[in-house]
């Protein structure tokens, strides 16, 4: 029997050859091509005419769900997604599955002998079913189950979280994990604004919730998330039916605009259900905020930083003796999703 031929789409050159020897080393598969955006995959797609397709979520350019989307479209065939924000049962893995991908599969963070092992056994079995037809278009087969997920229905608590640098990717772990329905949320970012761009442009197109840059007057509603990365205006939250997005030109608080501080101020001073979350990042913007929400009965964490990160607002928020959740990057997108689940 001929072996499965596959096409690697990754922007990645590293991805693309950790691919290539994984799916090279899996009984019964070969890579037959590599492309590194969606251009030079059309083109492969032509000449090779490959069985199956891995395709990498977030690429410059056209988008790996874009790029999904145009190819059911055009030329259906099974497409696994490979990607650091697809993990079965998250908001990214079931809008890829509902464009027409066969199966979800998270990029390897670690590749120790044992695990690359694993991973070749794992994704080379992925690929076989695939291009066997034992994994259809939405999931049907083995990814099924795994990909649906708990039920969730928001309780409309406004979730606000704050971070620097060090913790985007966190904050988009957590819009990873999150639906179409998802809880009314800011993300205010202390970093530069091109890097927080550059991080979020692919999950633009890639989550089934809208994602937008907070503008202001606009509606803090069930299913849209708003991005304060504006270093020209503070981001507030006005109280309201709906509760609104304010945009404010002020002074810099504690040296940051926006400000923490001012955000998870003005979500308690609303008395809104509420949910916030310090996330990594340098300075203390943030801890004095966080305490007041947490006096007005909001539910408040802080992300644990690794060894490697600054753990300036950690320790603040912990000298204070504040009764929050203490949690890793790892935990935070499953917590915050318990906390503001009205099916729970």
């Amino acid at each position: 029997m001929a072996n499965v031929r596959v096409l690697v789409v990754d922007d990645s050159a590293a991805m693309r050859a950790l691919f290539c020897d994984i799916l090279d080393n899996a009984k019964g598969v070969a890579v037959c091509g590599t492309a590194k955006n969606a251009e030079e995959a059309r083109a492969q797609l032509e000449t090779l005419k490959p069985d199956v397709l891995t395709l990498d979520v977030e690429m410059p350019g056209m988008s790996g769900m874009e790029f999904l989307e145009e190819i059911m479209a055009t030329r259906p065939m099974p497409v696994i997604m490979l990607s650091s924000i697809t993990q079965a049962g998250t908001g990214t893995a079931r809008r890829a599955l509902e464009l027409g991908a066969v199966h979800c599969f998270p990029k390897p963070l670690h590749t120790s002998r044992e695990e690359f092992d694993a991973t070749v056994r794992t994704l080379g079995d992925i690929v076989l079913k695939a291009a066997a037809g034992e994994l259809q278009p939405g999931g049907v087969g083995a990814e099924a189950d795994a990909a649906g997920g708990a039920k969730y229905r928001s309780d409309g608590r406004i979730v606000a979280l704050a971070c620097g640098a060090a913790g985007i990717e966190t904050a988009r772990q957590v819009l990873a994990a999150y639906d179409a329905a998802c809880p009314p949320t800011v993300v205010l970012f202390d970093a530069d604004q091109a890097t927080v761009e550059n991080a979020m442009r692919a999950m633009r197109h890639s989550l089934p919730c809208q994602l937008e840059d907070a503008v202001d007057g606009v509606s803090l509603e069930i299913g849209k998330v708003w991005l304060a990365h504006n270093p020209t205006r503070h981001v507030i939250v006005e109280a309201g039916e709906p509760p609104r997005l304010r945009l404010v030109e002020r002074d810099p608080v504690n040296g940051c605009r926006p400000s923490a501080d001012l955000l998870f101020g003005s979500l308690a001073r609303t008395g809104l259900p509420a949910l916030g979350g310090l996330l990594t990042g340098g300075g203390t913007d943030g801890v004095r905020g966080l305490g007041i929400l947490a006096e007005t009965k909001g539910k408040v964490f802080v992300q644990r930083p690794a060894d490697y990160a600054p753990r300036d607002r950690y320790d603040a928020v912990r000298g204070q003796g504040l009764e929050l959740a203490d949690l890793r990057q790892e935990a935070i997108p499953d917590w915050i999703l318990e906390q503001t689940n009205a099916e729970g």
